[in-house]
């Protein structure tokens, strides 16, 4: 029974090193997701602080500069938008509503996805087949077309947008914890707990699903990036965060016609979002190698 508790038992063993700690050898020997992990903690730190220390609030105008982008200068480092409006600061403050808004909408597609996953990976038969078919539903609709239609009906605040991009990535946890719990619910230390008594809810939660995290985990870490291009699209096409809050996606939204006169006000949005999603990526892929070692 020791073997099939898989983590839990590792980190039971008195002989050897805990489960968590092997985990993080085997995370820090993942360079790439280091300097990905590396990267989000300074560009957390960089959007949370730096709208604090910054001289300008996001919708502070120069009527100076109005009317076309202004160049970069000691006083604006990234030049002023066509507003008059400093271009680092609106980076700055767009940087910490798209990551909000790329974490919360994770957070809550994970949540669902485990939940409908769980179920009908544990009871099976006729539970089964009903969640499976709705998910099977869901992922046959495509969901920038339907988060357009949307945002587009109801013009979304950020926690609307944020519980519609999250009701909308959650399939792909589900199926994959409903393989999880499939799997799991078969072990010899789920048979054990249910001969000592353990039923339902507590089998799911005390039982399975520590078991189950790893890969739950990196799912978690992967909806992060689905969830800020996808916030970014929308944004972009104007669907999403509505002016004057400014996110990176609507940042490149208003930097596009000056594209070629002020390119210093699309690149580095976009530098953003392509970094942001490229290091959670890399983070995902070292805590699976981490989570789940290949020989």
């Amino acid at each position: 029974m020791t073997d099939a508790a898989g983590p839990v038992a590792t980190m039971a063993e008195p002989g050897h090193r805990g489960y968590w700690s092997q985990m993080a050898r085997r995370f820090l020997r993942h360079r790439p997701a280091v300097a990905g992990l590396v990267f989000l903690l300074l560009l957390a730190t960089a959007v949370v602080v730096g709208p604090m220390v910054l001289p300008y609030a996001y919708d502070d105008q120069d009527f100076d500069l109005i009317g076309a982008p202004g160049e970069m200068t000691a006083a604006h480092w990234l030049g002023t938008d066509e507003l008059g409006r400093d271009a680092l600061t609106r980076l700055a403050y767009g940087g910490r509503v798209s990551l909000a808004v790329g974490l919360a909408s994770a957070i809550i597609a994970t949540g669902l996805g485990t939940l409908v996953g769980a179920l009908a990976g544990f009871y099976r038969g006729i539970v089964d087949s009903l969640l499976m078919r709705f998910t099977d539903v869901m992922l046959s609709i495509p969901p920038l077309p339907l988060v357009l239609l949307l945002s587009g009906l109801l013009r979304p605040s950020v926690p609307l947008l944020v519980a519609i991009i999250g009701a909308l990535i959650w399939m792909g946890t589900a199926r994959l914890v409903r393989s999880l719990f499939m799997a799991l619910r078969e072990r010899e230390f789920v048979e054990a707990a249910r001969a000592l008594g353990a039923r339902g809810p507590r089998l799911m939660l005390r039982h399975i699903l520590p078991n189950a995290i790893g890969p739950i985990t990196v799912s978690a870490t992967l909806a992060v990036g689905s969830s800020i291009m996808l916030e970014s699209a929308l944004s972009f096409l104007g669907f999403g965060v509505q002016p004057p809050v400014p996110t990176w996606g609507n940042l490149l939204n208003t930097a596009s016609p000056w594209l070629a006169a002020a390119p210093w006000l699309a690149i580095p949005p976009g530098l953003c979002i392509f970094c942001t999603v490229l290091a959670v990526n890399f983070v995902g892929d070292g805590l699976r190698d981490a989570m789940e070692p290949r020989g």
